[in-house]
């Protein structure tokens, strides 16, 4: 539907005046949680990844130490073996510690003690020809070593090492004497295994330490840093474009914060400077325009009044009163508004007066039914809110045969739902509807887009609702696919205490 005041347009996007938005102080508090957030994210990943380094380390430096010790261990003992007369070797016993067993070259137990619990272990390492290790879990881990011991033997009668008494008769004098044998040396894990734990564990400690110093350091950092900007969103939230003189005055610009603060400052006087003189404008024309508007239509008023005029004149002359009617409205709008702007209090009204005052204007014929809550009171003027209310009202009275006008309460707001049964909006005026000049008409297309600016102006607004073709519960009028839904927001009074 296109109205005789305007085309009508999509949803406004948002408020004239200061760029303030709601919620301004938690959306930087929520800035505030994603640095703390990000923060100790990132921060205990690296966290835990100095972790994983450590304990990699730590493995290593165990499982080398492990290693050392084993071959410390084997190379002595292999170092002090000796030949026998008969082939095997000898090892003193003193050497022969716990989990350390001197294996001959068929893999039998010729010194040293096995454990038990490891027995399987010391028996698969036994016959080994190469040097290997195994590992069991992290109880403990076995090495096997094969050596070989070339002695020369001793001359008749002289024993070879420990074990000379030991077939004697079996090498010649002189004769060198050849022995293979194997030692398997076991070393627990145990030890190592708990220095690795603690070693996890202060690095564990030290990371969550570290995150939450960190973390701590960012929060009262960023809470200091964005502090400033809290409050410059805190106080422009209060803010409309009635402070014109209202300013940050964060002081001298002795960081970005505070610089960012001034510039604002300086944009918000060249703001007021602008607002100022589009009021004393928006005045000046409408009482230049009052004047002349004025007497053209009491003289159209006088003409109507002579009996000689035929029917063709009598509704050229209608013509132009209505169409001057119109055009005062219009110029009384932009006086209330300017009016308005200027003014330091505003003036409240009824709701139900507004609606009953707009249907007095613009519906004669009593198409319009009205659901309009009692009680209910705005915070704008009477003649601001019929300002706001009557060229929406007016749009669908001549384009409709049915209109219905209800309200709801919106916390602070209040909602003013006008509906009608005509053709719509047609989808190519969706987005150009709410402009200055747009009229499906022929009047003067300023009505939809001076509704909405006194709206805004009041902290309201005027949008057309994307629905169509909902009758709204109307009580009568074809409910059909056609018709349009505008919904004027205005300000509701504040209960007094």
């Amino acid at each position: 539907m296109s109205g005789a005041d305007g085309a009508r347009g999509p949803r406004a996007r948002g408020r004239r005046g200061l760029p303030v938005w709601p919620g301004a102080a938690a959306d930087v508090g929520s800035l505030r949680r994603q640095l703390v957030l990000w923060t100790a994210v990132l921060g205990a990943a690296v966290a835990l990844a100095l972790v994983g380094v450590v304990h990699a380390v730590v493995d290593g430096a165990s499982q080398d130490a492990v290693a050392r010790v084993l071959d410390d261990r084997a190379a002595t003992v292999v170092a002090a073996a000796e030949a026998t007369r008969a082939g095997t070797v000898s090892v003193p016993d003193d050497l022969l510690g716990p989990a350390v067993a001197l294996y001959d070259d068929r893999g039998r137990l010729v010194g040293g003690t096995v454990p038990p619990a490891q027995a399987d272990t010391f028996a698969d390492l036994a016959g080994s020809t190469s040097e290997r290790s195994l590992t069991r879990g992290e109880s403990y881990r076995a090495l096997a070593r094969p050596f070989v011991v070339e002695q020369e033997a001793a001359g008749p009668g002289e024993g070879v090492g420990p074990g000379s008494g030991e077939g004697s008769a079996s090498g010649a004098a002189g004769a060198p004497v050849t022995a293979r044998g194997v030692l398997v040396v076991a070393e627990s894990l145990s030890p190592y295994e708990a220095d690795e734990h603690v070693a996890l564990v202060v690095a564990v400690v030290a990371g969550l330490i570290i995150v939450g110093l960190a973390t701590l350091l960012v929060s009262l950092a960023s809470r200091r840093v964005l502090q400033p900007v809290a409050a410059m969103a805190a106080t422009a939230e209060d803010w409309s474009e009635h402070d014109l003189d209202r300013r940050f005055d964060l002081g001298a610009p002795t960081n970005e914060i505070r610089a960012l603060g001034r510039t604002l400052d300086a944009l918000l006087a060249r703001v007021a400077d602008a607002i100022l003189a589009e009021q004393r404008l928006t005045s000046e024309l409408a009482h230049e325009l009052r004047t002349p508007l004025t007497a053209v239509l009491a003289t159209a008023d006088l003409v109507a009044l002579r009996g000689d005029l035929d029917e063709e004149l009598r509704t050229d002359i209608a013509d132009i009163q209505s169409a001057c009617r119109a055009m005062a409205a219009t110029v009384t709008g932009l006086l209330d508004l300017a009016r308005d702007r200027s003014g330091p209090v505003r003036a409240g009204s009824g709701l139900r007066e507004v609606v009953t005052s707009v249907c007095a204007e613009v519906d004669p014929d009593g198409r319009v039914e009205a659901r309009v809550g009692a009680g209910v009171d705005l915070a704008l003027s009477h003649d601001l809110a019929v300002r706001a209310l009557a060229p929406v009202v007016r749009n669908a009275v001549e384009l409709a045969h049915h209109v219905l006008v209800r309200t709801e309460r919106d916390g602070d707001l209040v909602r003013v739902v006008v509906e009608d049964d005509g053709p719509g909006v047609a989808p190519e005026d969706a987005d150009t509807v709410f402009e200055p000049g747009r009229s499906g008409v022929g009047s003067s297309g300023l009505g939809l887009a001076l509704a909405r600016r006194v709206a805004r102006s009041a902290g309201g607004d005027v949008v057309l609702d994307p629905v169509a073709g909902d009758t709204g519960g109307r009580t009568s009028g074809p409910a059909g696919p056609h018709g349009a839904r505008f919904v004027v927001t205005l300000p509701a009074a504040r209960p007094h205490a």
